[in-house]
């Protein structure tokens, strides 16, 4: 009885044979002179419970994980989950039992609760990231096959809090769009070109005019003109009206920034691809009296009159008041020459 008290105490996974033995050993040696065999099998029972339940008490948390990963290796996740939580809420919340949960929660395809459960265990032990990135990645495609781009995305971001920078070729389009049509356009950038550099020159046109529309949202008309030119050189002269209004636009933007910033030869290559493109039709009045006032700053006086004159014809109503401003630099010009005062800095 010492002897199977102490492997108890020492929680020797062999108790329960060494119990059976006892009972059988018990009950040779009193055989039926003291006691029914179904008494002794009953205190056999009650003796084997008590001992069993030592065995178990203070070490609960290790039997947990261990039917976890019996219910885990037959496929029954739920059972598996159950166990490995009542393990951590039992005590056994160190980074290999977080793992467990975490990872049960991926196979169940539960994002959220896997991410969180793997940033505890990384907390701990940093060596889990690879694990979380893994089935993060894993998440994420299982979302992409099925459309699902809200779980792309939440996939990805936890893989990448765990890997900065983290990026998957296969993906990038997907969330690249996903980003773009939520709003969340600078989050979207990188994608986009991760998305570009991948097609080894076999470049869709959508995706360029996508990416330009997303540079052209923060306000980077710079590189936002350049995808759209190079989409507007992808398709045919019937398909580029409206490409033609954003390049019209943004240029026409870009040139009032570089204007600001005294960069007026590349403001006026701007202003003059706005009027070029005839686009947008609304401001070709402000785009001719721009290129006025950037001609004049740089000294090309008669030039800029011709630019100012242009401003009528190009106004739609004819009658708004830079119509009258632009009239009036015209005729300083005209009437005081460049010498006579006129607001231009060159002329």
């Amino acid at each position: 009885m010492k002897e199977v008290l102490r492997h108890t105490h020492g929680r020797s996974p062999r108790i329960p044979a060494q119990v059976l033995h006892y009972i059988g050993l018990m009950n040779h040696r009193t055989g039926a002179r003291s006691y029914s065999s179904g008494t002794l099998v009953l205190a056999g029972v009650i003796m084997a419970s008590t001992l069993l339940s030592a065995c178990y008490v203070g070490s609960g948390d290790e039997s947990s994980l261990l039917r976890g990963d019996e219910a885990s290796a037959r496929g029954d996740l739920d059972a598996a989950l159950a166990e490995y939580r009542l393990a951590v809420r039992r005590g056994a919340d160190d980074a290999p039992a977080l793992a467990r949960v975490a990872h049960t929660y991926a196979q169940m395809g539960r994002i959220d609760e896997a991410g969180d459960f793997y940033h505890q265990a990384v907390e701990q032990d940093p060596g889990f990231a690879d694990q979380a990135v893994s089935d993060m990645v894993r998440l994420a495609r299982a979302a992409r096959d099925r459309d699902d781009l809200f779980g792309l995305a939440s996939a990805m971001e936890t893989a990448m809090s765990f890997r900065p920078g983290i990026t998957m070729q296969d993906m990038a389009l997907p969330l690249a769009r996903h980003y773009l049509r939520s709003g969340e356009y600078a989050t979207s950038l990188p994608y986009f070109q991760a998305a570009i550099a991948g097609m080894d020159g076999d470049t869709i046109p959508e995706v360029v005019f996508e990416a330009a529309s997303a540079y052209d949202e923060v306000g980077d008309c710079r590189r936002a003109l350049l995808y759209y030119e190079q989409y507007r050189a992808l398709v045919r002269r019937y398909q580029r009206s409206e490409v033609d209004w954003k390049i019209g636009s943004c240029s026409l933007r870009l040139a009032r920034a570089l204007r600001g910033a005294g960069e007026d030869e590349e403001a006026l290559a701007n202003i003059e691809r706005t009027i070029s493109l005839g686009e947008p039709r609304s401001d070709q009045a402000e785009a001719y009296f721009q290129m006025g006032e950037i001609l004049s700053d740089l000294g090309r006086c008669e030039e800029a009159m011709d630019a100012y004159l242009q401003v009528r014809r190009a106004d739609q109503t004819g009658t708004s008041a830079r119509v009258e401003l632009a009239q009036w630099r015209y005729d300083q010009f005209r009437f005081a020459g460049p010498s006579g005062g006129a607001l231009g800095v060159g002329c």
